[in-house]
């Protein structure tokens, strides 16, 4: 039987930054640019439905 309402395709995701290894939860549909907490690189950037991720992806969460 199919589900009345579809499961959302957009997930938060655990990245660990290739800068500084600091490791962080973003979600994989951002719309603006995502920085790290340690040190301000650019982990994601929009493109207009999934993110541009720059990180190492750990994994999906969710």
């Amino acid at each position: 039987m199919k589900p009345i309402v579809d499961m959302p395709e957009s997930k938060f995701i655990r990245v660990v930054c290739k800068k500084c290894k600091n490791e962080q939860i973003i979600f994989n549909k951002a719309t603006s640019i995502v920085k790290c907490n340690n040190c301000n690189a650019d982990i994601a950037t929009p493109t207009g439905g999934v993110a541009d991720i720059k990180a190492r992806k750990i994994r999906a969460l969710g």
